[in-house]
């Protein structure tokens, strides 16, 4: 997997890892706030495998991505990120975003019309248009737990496994280096920009108000008429079944997908149904060449 930058809006650099043949059909893969994009590394093998051409994006301000300069992590600025970097596709890319990768895929989307303008499909991870209050304060409790950062790397896998407590904790915590970065002071801290949580945008979460205006994604959601996959996870506490049925009959060419034994993070919880669950879809709207 090689690892490019890629221009969004007003040429802010985005990282991205790259695999599959180079004639596959594109999909863009966009993780959840806080998230990076090594959170797809599974998915993104299994894809470059059945012939796409995947890219997995870090969002701005994420891992190794550009901060920017003005602290705008709006829902404005993650959408119009995504659509710079779906128009230099040759083909019109297949969109997978989880969480705040999903409702700004959706307002990019919503924002070229609701169609096919700028993907060839959606595929929305555990976030619809309505997020449930209790998961989206349980995740703003983790972001802002830590703002001194971790004397360890075992001291950071405490603390998701403190978050995720049915995921087993990891025996080899190499792979969580990639989510971290080491300061100067030699503590490790999340791989986002502290302005993403601690800045004049609102209160510390990934879903909070001044990011995500309910009525603007109601209205993005009415907008969309590509084909659409909405996958949650059954243990999820920011994706309801009351939220997903809801999507269901604002969106009425979705197909469902309901992941057992996953919570927030489907496709981290149980990576192989996950997998299993979009393939199908993302296969049948696989935009010619």
């Amino acid at each position: 997997m090689a690892t490019t930058f890629l221009d969004g809006r007003d040429g802010i650099r985005l990282a991205a890892d790259v695999a599959g043949p180079d004639e596959g059909a594109p999909v863009l893969l966009l993780h959840g706030g806080g998230q990076t994009r090594h959170s797809w590394a599974g998915t993104a093998g299994v894809l470059a495998a059945q012939g796409w051409r995947v890219v997995s994006l870090d969002l701005r301000g994420h891992g190794e991505s550009a901060w920017d300069p003005a602290g705008d992590y709006t829902l404005d600025a993650f959408a119009d990120d995504i659509s710079a970097v779906a128009s230099g596709f040759e083909r019109r890319p297949a969109l997978v975003g989880a969480s705040l990768g999903g409702i700004s895929s959706m307002a990019a989307i919503a924002d070229a019309g609701g169609g096919g303008e700028v993907a060839s499909s959606l595929t929305l991870v555990d976030v619809a248009h309505r997020i449930e209050i209790d998961g989206r304060d349980r995740i703003g409790a983790f972001m802002t737990a830590a703002p001194d950062g971790f004397a360890s790397l075992e001291e950071a896998a405490d603390a998701i496994a403190a978050y995720n407590p049915h995921r087993p904790r990891p025996k080899d915590l190499s792979g969580l280096s990639k989510n971290l970065r080491r300061r100067e002071d030699g503590r490790w801290a999340w791989h986002w920009d502290p302005a993403f949580v601690r800045g004049r945008w609102g209160s510390p979460d990934e879903t909070r108000t001044s990011l995500v205006d309910p009525g603007r994604l109601e209205r993005a959601a009415a907008a969309l008429t590509l084909p659409t996959l909405l996958v949650r996870g059954r243990s999820s506490d920011l994706l309801s079944e009351e939220g997903a049925r809801a999507f269901l009959e604002l969106v009425p060419q979705t197909r469902f997908a309901d992941v057992a034994g996953a919570g927030h993070m489907v496709a981290g919880d149980r990576n192989d149904i996950f997998n299993q669950a979009i393939l199908e879809f993302l296969d049948e709207h696989r935009p010619a060449a």
